[in-house]
């Protein structure tokens, strides 16, 4: 990188932090800290909210999604308005009417304690395994620009973070979570410009949409009713729905992002104002993936995105069946050329029978090209085992580094770290929240005898605890299929059965806290068995069902199992009747 990139990277990231640490200092007491002092308005709400989904990962991982796979990945995102719309009407109004600092406060007065414990014990899981994931992520970045070691990276993004999060608590999360935002759109747009700049100046906006939708990558709505793939309509709006649910309505890292809000009504204008974006947004960035893939139909591309595993298999005994893969590679780059070439005439003499034949050559040319990068995966994998061979969170990483001008390769890292800095701030923030007043003063202060103070302290050596705890996860974590969507295959893990808790404390009141407790725990464990059995233990790509669905039979699991055991014991209780 030039002087100027990195100018620009660490003058934006030093003002972040200075201005959130500066902005936000003096927290007196658990609302200031928790809640912010509720001086949200919905605009902070929002972008706070938006923020803390969209992690580095989402603009590490998206474009490469959709470079491989296409838009399909966009219906993940389908049931996140209908979501915002209940947790509006639901959750929102109940969590200020019972002025909680966690959601999960809730379910004591409604339940038990040890159900309350059990929830938050559940999110703590999680939401920690996220936190490591989201400093992972830019690790990789910097990992590909300065040929550190990830080990040094995850430490040292870990503490920036967790410095201005354990400084100014809620407040200090809001306040930043704007920047990064307005930094982030305005590199992602940037990055769109250019791309568009980049390609040969007979084919337009128009004309690479349809270059791309050639290639398969613009099929947006699949209605198929098949369980085993991943994105389809059905699953968007059934099992992303119950994700959505449980993730904006239970999980702490977005909960506390509204309850910060001024009142009912700010928090739901936030709430709202992310249905309404959120997908268009994830739509431009999946657009700029789809976009990148065009550009290397014209410009040359690595035959692995990841740097560490072409190196890894060049200084190997398999260098030699490498170096023909990428002789083959090359060949396929011209054809690819020609291909879209053809194509672009086709489509400009308007000829029908011409735009079919050039359409099936790209069709062919890309088939190609795919199993080619596949037998390079298994050279790579053969060469070494532990070199991750997927290259999905490289690809948006690799156009930035190579083809973007200087200043712009900054401000574009930049977005990244801001993106990870953001999403992991919101979690730690919850994380030592919920260790803080779920768990530690729960059990240790159940007469409310400590003073504010104390507890603002508390929370602040927790959040500091989950820091550290999250930089060593960060520095044990693999890639997997792609990052973004090992975040929510976590988070589907454990989701479900959340949400189905607190469903069963909103609607069915004849429900108990033991039979929920006990429920809670064997959906839990039939949710392991499920995952296990029907996605991991499968070879990729022939999963049963989708991860997304987790959440929906999560849901439906606790909520009959809980019901049955409450029936059962109801009846144990009753008087028999003498006949």
């Amino acid at each position: 990188m030039a002087l100027l990139d990195w100018s620009i990277l660490i003058s934006t990231l030093a003002f972040i932090v200075g201005y959130g640490v500066w902005k936000t200092k003096g927290s007196k007491n658990v609302n200031d800290y928790v809640l912010g002092g509720n001086e949200a308005n919905w605009t902070t709400v929002g972008l706070s909210v938006m923020a803390t989904q969209a992690s580095a990962i989402t603009f590490l991982s998206t474009p490469g999604q959709a470079f491989h796979d296409g838009m399909g990945f966009v219906q993940f995102y389908f049931g996140l308005p209908l979501a915002m719309v209940i947790i509006c009407i639901v959750f929102v109004p109940l969590y200020h009417k019972l002025k909680v600092y966690t959601a999960y406060e809730f379910l004591e007065s409604r339940f038990d304690v040890k159900t309350r414990t059990l929830a938050a014990i559940l999110f703590l899981i999680q939401r920690g395994l996220a936190a490591g994931i989201t400093i992972y992520a830019p690790s990789i970045i910097l990992s590909a620009v300065l040929g550190w070691d990830l080990l040094t990276l995850n430490i040292i993004i870990g503490t920036i973070v967790t410095i201005y999060t354990v400084s100014g608590g809620t407040k200090a999360v809001n306040v930043t979570q704007k920047q990064q935002m307005f930094i982030i759109m305005l590199g992602m747009f940037a990055a769109f410009f250019f791309i568009l700049g980049y390609l040969p100046t007979d084919i337009t906006f128009s004309k690479a949409l349809k270059i791309a939708g050639a290639s398969g990558k613009l099929d947006i709505l699949d209605f198929s009713f098949d369980t085993s793939t991943r994105y389809t309509f059905w699953n968007g709006i059934t099992g992303g729905l119950f994700l959505f649910l449980a993730y904006f309505g239970t999980d702490q890292s977005q909960v506390q992002r509204y309850l910060s809000g001024k009142s009912v009504r700010e928090s739901q204008l936030g709430l709202i104002f992310n249905g309404i974006f959120k997908i268009p947004m994830q739509f431009f960035i999946l657009l700029v993936g789809v976009l990148v893939f065009v550009f290397y139909q014209y410009n040359p591309s690595p035959l692995n995105f990841n740097p560490a595993a072409t190196s890894a298999v060049l200084n190997s005994n398999y260098a030699e069946d490498y170096l023909l893969l990428e002789k083959a590679h090359d060949e396929l780059a011209i054809e690819k050329k020609i291909a879209q070439d053809k194509y672009s005439t086709a489509l400009d003499i308007k000829e029908y029978d011409a735009t079919i034949d050039a359409k099936q050559h790209i069709i062919d040319v890309n088939d190609k090209d795919k199993k080619n990068r596949l037998a390079a995966k298994a050279v790579i994998k053969q060469a070494d085992s532990s070199i991750e061979t997927n290259d999905k969170d490289y690809v948006f990483i690799h156009f930035i580094l190579n083809y973007l001008p200087k200043g712009l390769i900054g401000l574009l890292l930049a977005v990244i770290l801001s993106a990870a800095m953001s999403s992991t701030a919101s979690e730690l923030n919850a994380l030592g929240t919920i260790t803080a007043l779920d768990i530690f003063k729960r059990h240790t202060d159940k007469n409310n005898e400590k003073p504010q103070e104390f507890y603002v302290s508390v929370s602040k050596w927790f959040t500091l605890l989950w820091g550290i705890v999250a930089i060593g996860i960060a520095c044990v974590t693999n890639l997997f299929d792609n990052l973004i969507q090992l975040v929510n295959i976590i988070g589907s893990i454990f989701y479900g059965n959340v949400l189905g808790i607190f469903l069963l404390a909103f609607f069915f009141k004849f429900v108990k806290g033991n039979a929920v407790f006990i429920g809670a725990i064997i959906t839990q464990l039939l949710v392991f068995a499920t995952y296990y059995l029907f996605i991991y233990s499968l070879p990729d790509g022939e999963e049963k069902i989708s991860y997304l669905l987790l959440n929906l039979i999560g849901c439906v699991l606790v909520i009959t199992i809980t019901m049955l055991l409450q029936a059962f014991d109801n009846m144990l209780k009753s008087p028999s009747v003498e006949s």
